[in-house]
């Protein structure tokens, strides 16, 4: 199962991230969205980052400029139709994901690895949209791109070996740790990570801290780079309650139940640095 040529379906933050870390790998990479404008952001924003290394003498122009020029854009699915490997990175919403990778189904050729982004929805749930589920895999990148070394590979109960193997060394190409898991609510990162930022919003609830020390804390004694209120309002606090609500209905446990102090702020549209006002204010 050899890759040489990349999609990724949708050019946002984690798109173009990703079509950036593949492109500096040397795949050829497709990157699609559904408005040219988005598509024009997505690659303002990945030559950008690379204007960003060239300065830190991290990469040479000369290579910056190479990697600029394997991405090509589109704002049809069907530009993918011959890549090895499309990697999905859309909205969090599970029935956008299921049509698209549906429509993937059918547009790619038989042997494409169709991976999905998610960093909360089931793998086989998403894998069942397709009639390939044997090819449908998980490709949790970590945010930013560029710069986190982590690729969480979640592998449907249906995946081959062979298909994770052909991701795995994909993902090591593009100077990535590869590690695999089994689909499951929340895989690993998220099914450890955003219990404890629910526990850390629920200690404010309750009183126990302000925002600041909470926080000081984790970071000063649990060695953490940010700490969990902040790194709540990095992810969103949208986010964050839609995956407690899916590690929640998943397990069938109380004890994932979202804390209702961030069930208030998100109906309140104060969801972190996105919306400018979250634990703290941006």
């Amino acid at each position: 199962m050899e890759i040489t040529s990349i999609g990724v379906i949708g050019a946002g933050q984690m798109g173009n991230g990703i079509a950036q870390v593949a492109a500096c790998a040397g795949y050829q990479v497709m990157m699609i969205d559904i408005e040219q404008s988005y598509v024009d952001r997505g690659m303002s924003s990945i030559e950008f980052s690379l204007s960003k290394l060239v300065s830190k003498d991290r990469m040479s122009q000369e290579d910056a400029d190479s990697a600029l020029a394997l991405v090509s854009t589109s704002t049809s699915k069907e530009a993918a139709s011959q890549c090895d490997l499309v990697i999905e990175a859309i909205p969090e919403i599970p029935n956008l994901k299921f049509s698209t990778f549906s429509e993937l189904d059918g547009i790619c050729k038989d042997s494409t690895i169709l991976a999905s982004n998610t960093s909360s929805i089931s793998i086989d749930e998403i894998a069942a949209a397709t009639n390939r589920p044997s090819k449908v895999i998980g490709m949790h990148f970590m945010n930013p791109v560029p710069i986190m070394k982590l690729v969480e590979i979640i592998n449907g109960s249906q995946t081959s070996n062979e298909v994770n193997s052909a991701v795995v060394e994909a993902a090591e190409r593009m100077g990535k740790v590869a590690l695999s898991c089994n689909d499951s609510p929340g895989f690993v990162s998220n099914r450890i990570l955003c219990p404890m930022l629910n526990e850390a919003i629920l200690t404010l609830q309750e009183g126990v801290a302000e925002p600041e020390a909470i926080d000081g804390i984790m970071k000063l004694g649990m060695n953490h780079p940010i700490g969990p209120l902040a790194l709540s309002d990095l992810i969103g606090l949208d986010t964050v309650l839609h995956i407690m609500n899916v590690l929640h209905e998943g397990m069938g446990d109380d004890k994932y139940a979202p804390a209702p102090l961030l069930i208030e702020m998100v109906e309140q549209g104060k969801l972190g640095r996105k919306s400018g006002q979250g634990f703290y204010e941006y």
